[in-house]
């Protein structure tokens, strides 16, 4: 079963697997001890710690292992907000972080502090003049991801790192995406990864702190770790991280490129083989291995079963697939269609020939899921205007105008009914929509720039808010 969720977590390298079995043997001693044992667990902890340092870029006692990379994105935002607190209390983020970050920008802002999240483009990409324009004299920490989990897109950490150097600020990275591919480049202060994410095993994260970085780490004070990650070290789980991390990092340029290849045939063949779709993320400067589309008028949960179903495993930023039944942050922040949201994301190894047949599996699954919902044809373009007429000749006189009420139902269904309802309107005639569904103020804005149609605007209404769409082909 063809696994393609690598950017949730990669399968166990092999060179993982050896290196923890290895270590199970040799690794169980407290390393704090004098005797045998102890000094045989701080060598392999101390050779883990050289390796893993290497791969990232900085020394070895700059470096910490951590429970995880969240804990690891916790303890360095918080670590470095506390060393710099006679500066300010100022925190700047931007809008597509991962939510360890989100989470622990909104714990310090309901704390006191202050908070500026700096907006990205439609690729996911932030300018670093707005970073630029974001930092103040009281700005204690800023964090830029090196890489998009959602979406692949890659941001300037080098030229953010410098301006935020000239601002005399610490720049804190998010690095769990992109670290297995290579170093980040640039004047970083801060940087978290998670072991899981390169072939590791789960509960090994990575916090490395520049020398000179102001940094007072939280909670009681403990002696490991430079105090950093309290609580006995997990040595046979950190040797296979530091041991996979060099392993893939030997592979990772003639991977890189053939996955590459691999992605660039999914980003050609899905506009292709499946009507109204949305490629998102930069075509460009992304991670090697991950891509993400939307598919219009498709139920993000329903298609990833159907995809479990036929046997791939992918994931979703769709609002569908959400506990909280609310769109994506980072589709969101992006301004891009979030419904039926698939994110592929392709381990070390995977065969061509099971992207092939993924794609060929996506085509049916997709029109499936579309013929149950009741879809419109998705596969047709633009109306013209003499077809436009003909279509509204059973529209009320005058105005022509329809209103749709929504209220209740859940994405994709409120998209769904204005596509059907504006194909009985003559141009220039209005759709208003009547939705509850948080996704609705993402999706038909989004439905409006794909499909050639005028969005003009939102208001609220009894239980929900209305979406007016003007047809104008």
């Amino acid at each position: 079963m063809p696994y393609f969720d690598a950017a949730s977590s990669a399968p166990l390298h092999p060179v993982a697997r050896q290196a923890l079995q290895a270590s199970l043997d040799e690794g169980w001693a407290d390393p704090a001890r004098l005797y045998r044992e102890g000094r045989r667990a701080r060598l392999l902890l101390d050779a883990a710690r050289e390796a893993a340092a290497e791969a990232v870029g900085c020394r070895p006692d700059e470096l910490s292992f951590t429970g995880s990379g969240t804990q690891s994105v916790h303890s360095g935002i918080y670590g470095s907000l506390s060393g710099r607190r006679r500066v300010g209390r100022h925190l700047v983020v931007s809008s597509v972080e991962h939510s360890s970050v989100l989470h622990s920008a909104a714990s310090h802002e309901a704390a006191g502090g202050s908070l500026t999240e700096v907006a990205v483009d439609r690729t996911g990409r932030v300018s670093p003049e707005a970073y630029a324009a974001a930092l103040r004299p009281d700005t204690a920490l800023a964090a830029l991801q090196s890489a998009n989990h959602e979406v692949g897109t890659l941001q300037p950490v080098a030229e953010v790192a410098e301006l935020c150097r000239a601002a005399e600020v610490p720049l804190f990275v998010d690095a769990a995406q992109s670290l297995a591919w290579g170093p980040v480049e640039g004047a970083w202060s801060i940087l978290a990864a998670s072991a899981h994410k390169w072939g590791g095993p789960a509960g090994v994260g990575l916090l490395a702190v520049r020398k000179g970085v102001r940094f007072a780490p939280q909670g009681p004070p403990d002696e490991r770790e430079s105090g950093r990650a309290p609580g006995f070290e997990n040595i046979p789980a950190i040797v296979a991280a530091a041991a996979s991390l060099r392993a893939v990092r030997a592979e990772a340029e003639a991977e890189a490129a053939r996955l590459r290849d691999l992605v660039d045939l999914i980003r050609a063949r899905v506009v292709e083989v499946v009507p109204e779709v949305e490629v998102v993320g930069d075509p460009v400067r992304r991670l090697p291995h991950l891509v993400t589309f939307s598919c219009l008028y498709v139920d993000g949960e329903t298609l990833l079963h159907e995809l479990d179903r036929a046997e791939f495993s992918v994931s979703s930023g769709s609002s569908c697939t959400s506990s909280t039944l609310t769109p994506s942050h980072v589709l969101r922040a992006m301004g891009v269609l979030s419904e039926g949201n698939v994110r592929v994301s392709l381990p070390f190894g995977t065969p061509a020939e099971d992207v092939d047949r993924f794609i060929d599996v996506l085509t049916w699954v997709v029109t499936a899921v579309r013929t149950k919902l009741g879809a419109p044809a998705a596969a047709a373009g633009p109306v013209t205007a003499s077809e436009a007429v003909g279509a509204g000749a059973g529209a009320a006189a005058g105005t022509g105008d329809l209103t749709v009420d929504s209220l209740g139902r859940l994405c994709p269904i409120p998209v769904i009914e204005l596509a059907k309802a504006i194909g009985d309107l003559p141009v220039g005639g209005v759709v208003t929509v009547l939705a509850d569904d948080e996704a609705a103020r993402l999706d038909i804005p989004a439905w409006c720039e794909m499909r050639d149609q005028e969005y003009l605007g939102e208001h609220p209404v009894d239980g929900g808010t209305a979406y007016r769409v003007r047809r104008r082909s």
